[in-house]
């Protein structure tokens, strides 16, 4: 996919655990292992902004896009969306 997540620098920047951003951000540390490893089809605003304010980055610190196959074609919308739950 050509959307890359990079919530692990940002993790290692902040010496952070994946549980304790998790917890911060009132997500399952589950949804945010989807997110981190780049296998979820979406992400909800509002966990996208908890994520830049607990991390205190930008978007554009957390999600970059490199060329790739282009099978990412639309993938922003449907189901399988990492939210708060």
């Amino acid at each position: 996919m050509p959307i890359v997540v990079d919530i692990d620098v940002m993790l290692a920047r902040r010496k952070m655990s994946v549980g304790e951003l998790a917890e911060r951000v009132g997500i399952t540390p589950a949804n945010l292992a989807v997110l981190k490893n780049g296998r979820a089809k979406a992400v909800r605003f509002s966990t996208l902004a908890a994520l830049c304010e607990v991390l205190e980055c930008q978007p554009g610190d957390l999600l970059r896009w490199e060329a790739g196959d282009g099978a990412g074609a639309g993938a922003v919308a449907g189901a399988g969306a990492v939210g708060d739950g």
